[in-house]
Formats: C-alpha cells, sequence, structure tokens
C-alpha cells in the first residue's frame, strides 16, 4: 500500500490509485483484520441462480449486509433458505471489487435458536470432556439393592408418574425421597443444581434419579447447563440420568455414572426386579434347609462314631496313671542328663580359658608376626632379583635387534633425500640420485655416480 503523503504535496503517479487497486486492497485488509465471524439476521433478498450459488442480504432492524453463499459450501444443508428466515451465520468478511461492496463469504448457516444452541452445546461439550468430566475412571458403581432412591425432577410431569410406577411394581421395598425442581425455564438449571446439592447433603440417598420427559432442544436445555453438569461431577453419590426420549443427548448424560434412555429405563436400571429377588430367595432359602439336613445327619454319623470310640472312665484314669509315671520317670532322666552335660561343658569352658590366657597369645602373636617379617623381606628380596634379571635379559635382546647395533657393525642406512625411503636394492636408483646414508655417529648426504650390478 502507498505510504501517507502531505496535504500539500503534488501527488505522483504510485500514490494514485486506481479503483482496481483500491478495492483488492480494502479486501485484503478486511480478511486480515477478521477473523471467521457467527453473525445472527433476517434473509431477504435470496436469489439462487442457475450457477447454484445462494446470494441474499442479511439484516437487523438498523442494517443489512450482502451475503454469498457458494455452491461447494451448502451442498449438505439440511433446510430450505426463505425470505424472512432468521439464521445464525458462520462467515467470512470480505469485499467484492467489483461493486466496491463489503459483504459476507458464506461458511456454515444455521437456523437462528436451535442453530445457537447446538453451537454452545457442543463448545460446553468439548471443555467439560477436555477436562475429564465424561471420563469413566469417575464413574461410581451403583448399588444393587437401594434402601432409598432420590428423584429429582418436575413434581407434576409424566416422567414422574412413570418412574413411580415402575418402582411400586418392581421394587415396593425402597423408600422414596422426591426433589421438585423446574425442567425448562430461565432458573430451571440453577435450581436442578442446588437440589442435587441439598440431596447430597442430607446424605439421606443411596441413588440418585436425574429425569424429565421428552421435548426440543430448547426444552432440554436446562440439562445441558454448566452448573448442572458440574454438581453432578462433585457428588459423591451416584446418579441415574434419564432425560428425553432415546435419541435425546444431553450434557448431563455424559457427566452421570449411568445414562438411561428414557425416565422409565432409569428407573429399572436403578433397581432389581422384586420377582427377582423373591424367587433368588427362594432358591437360596431351599439350599439352606438342604444344607442344614445334611449337617445335623452328619453330625448325628459323627456323635454315633465318637460314642462307640469312648472308652470306659476307670480304664481312661488308668491311661491317665500309667502315663504320668512315664512322664515322671522320663523327666528324672532329663534333669540327670541335663546335669551331666552341664558339667561336661564347665570342665570344657575352664580348659578354653587357659588356653585364652592373655600373655599366651600375645607371645603366639609376637612369634608369628615375626615369621611373617622373615618370609616377607625374603619374599621381596627374591622378587627384586628376578626383576633385576628380567630386565638385563630384554635390554640384550633389544640390543641385538635394535638398528643402531647392526650399523655399529659397519652398516648403513640408505634413504633417498627426497622421499625419505629406505633404499634396499639398486632398482630404485639411478646415476645422478640424491641420496643419504646414516651411519653409526654420522650421516652423509651424496649423490649415485654408478651402479654396480652383481
Amino acid at each position: 500500500m502507498a505510504k501517507t503523503r502531505s496535504n500539500n504535496t503534488v501527488p505522483t503517479t504510485e500514490d494514485i490509485y486506481t479503483i482496481s487497486r483500491l478495492n483488492h486492497e480494502v479486501r485484503q485488509l478486511l480478511e486480515e483484520v477478521f477473523p471467521v465471524v457467527w453473525v445472527e439476521g433476517e434473509i431477504s433478498n435470496l436469489a439462487k441462480p442457475a450457477s447454484g450459488h445462494f446470494y441474499f442480504t442479511l439484516k437487523d432492524d438498523n442494517a443489512q449486509v450482502r451475503c454469498a453463499f457458494f455452491k461447494n459450501r451448502h451442498a449438505n444443508l439440511s433446510f430450505d433458505l426463505d425470505n424472512g428466515q432468521k439464521v445464525l451465520a458462520k462467515a467470512n468478511v470480505g469485499l467484492y471489487e467489483g461493486r466496491g461492496e463489503y459483504q459476507l463469504i458464506i461458511e456454515q448457516i444455521e437456523p437462528a435458536g436451535a442453530g445457537a444452541l447446538q453451537i454452545a452445546f457442543d463448545a460446553l461439550k468439548q471443555k467439560l470432556a477436555a477436562e475429564g468430566l465424561f471420563d469413566e475412571k469417575h464413574k461410581k458403581d451403583l448399588p444393587i439393592y437401594p434402601k432409598t432412591i432420590g428423584i429429582i425432577t418436575s413434581a407434576t410431569g409424566a416422567a414422574i408418574r412413570d418412574i413411580l410406577s415402575i418402582l411400586k411394581r418392581r421394587y415396593p421395598l425402597g423408600n422414596l425421597v422426591i426433589y421438585p425442581v423446574p425442567v425448562q425455564g430461565e432458573d430451571a438449571a440453577a435450581t436442578i443444581a442446588k437440589k442435587i446439592k441439598v440431596a447430597e447433603k442430607r446424605n439421606e440417598c443411596d441413588l440418585l434419579i436425574l429425569t424429565r420427559g421428552g421435548g426440543s432442544l430448547e426444552d432440554l436445555w436446562a440439562f445441558n447447563e454448566e452448573i448442572v453438569a458440574r454438581a453432578i461431577f462433585d457428588i459423591n453419590t451416584p446418579i441415574i440420568s434419564g432425560i428425553g426420549h432415546e435419541i435425546d443427548f444431553t450434557i448431563a448424560d455424559f457427566v452421570v455414572d449411568l445414562r438411561a434412555a428414557t425416565p422409565s429405563a432409569a428407573a429399572e436400571l436403578a433397581t432389581p426386579d422384586i420377582n427377582e429377588v423373591i424367587q433368588k430367595l427362594s432358591n437360596r432359602e431351599k439350599q439352606l434347609i438342604r444344607f442344614q439336613k445334611q449337617i445335623i445327619e452328619n453330625f448325628k454319623n459323627y456323635v454315633e462314631i465318637f460314642f462307640r470310640k469312648l472308652p470306659q472312665p476307670s480304664q481312661k484314669l488308668f491311661e491317665l496313671i500309667q502315663r504320668t509315671d512315664e512322664y515322671s520317670m522320663r523327666l528324672k532322666y532329663n534333669i540327670e542328663k541335663k546335669m551331666t552335660s552341664e558339667k561336661i561343658m564347665l570342665t570344657e569352658i575352664n580348659n578354653n580359658l587357659e588356653k585364652l590366657n592373655p600373655i599366651q597369645v600375645i607371645i603366639k602373636q609376637l612369634d608369628y608376626i615375626k615369621n611373617l617379617n622373615t618370609r616377607f623381606n625374603g619374599a621381596v628380596t627374591l622378587y627384586f632379583e628376578k626383576t633385576k634379571n628380567k630386565i638385563l635379559r630384554i635390554d640384550d635382546i633389544l640390543k641385538s635387534i635394535s638398528p643402531i647395533s647392526t650399523l655399529d657393525r659397519g652398516y648403513a642406512i640408505v634413504t633417498d633425500r627426497k622421499t625419505k625411503k629406505i633404499i634396499k636394492n639398486a632398482n630404485h636408483l639411478k646415476i645422478g640420485k640424491k641420496i643419504h646414508v646414516k651411519l653409526a655417529s654420522s650421516e652423509i648426504d651424496s649423490t649415485v655416480d654408478k651402479i654396480y650390478e652383481k
């Protein structure tokens, strides 16, 4: 875009906008500054040309804006657009350069009301799911035989009548506590959340049922409020939801410990069938009677066996006298044996004490240390002598194989002065080759004058 200039400066060619350039840069500016926006308004001037694109105006009481809804965006539209219809639209802000009019490029469109609620529903669901309110690890187990069931619902709705009828038929033994609440309307969500907290604080129920009959998304909206979801999540009492019809899902359904498709289904999931319980108890009673009869019969058999084996009292007395004598003689023998053992042990201890006289121990230790010192000195002297001889032998070997020793015997090492490589035979030489000769105590640089062949 051109730089700002002073009002008194004569514009140059670069400073003068064409209409196309101006509209193009304004469109770019609008697209950069505005993110995707949601707008609500009433459709008017709807046009559906043969191209398949839709063009219309969105307006409210005080303003209007042109809109373009291209074919590839509305291919899966689930309802028909019409003039006078209130809608909620997701759009990019742009400019139609040909006319210099700013417009909305529609990405998505929903009927106003239900569409806004659906967006709010999806946003809250995503938020609470990210926080973990729907996780299975937070779900509590339901009691098998609840003593008291709390019902949170409208006191006059069809849901409470259905639940009471089912509970009376299936589980008449359970106590019921009804917490009446409005199930739709402006204050319904706050009241429902409050009653959930009241039921938790009273701690009078083993299980809660949160329920209402069917209805539209707007009718069920109290059960989609965040305040209700968090109240459900924060209590320790297990809770079942039975909201609407089978296809209806609310935020509350995702947070509760168990979701039922209908209020009636919630009542059935919350309680056992009394007829099934009676049948189980009857079967258990029959089993207990059989077990008792078998135990009594077995006990009778044991008594008869023990009676036959039970000895006469006089015989038992003689056996006890004889056993007492045996224990007495065994005890006397063990005492004498123990005393003899103790005497032997005392004698051994006395002998050991003599052996452990400190003076004797010190004399033995001094002799042992002198012996160790003599052995150590001899071992060290022998080790040094062996090491010295080994070093002398290695020195003789090194001298015998050293190149310097070879030189001392009159030999020389000849190398190429340029490459520094050792010359081993005449094949590597030629006349005029500069060579280096290393002798035992000196070095010579030389040049080859003549090569003698063997």
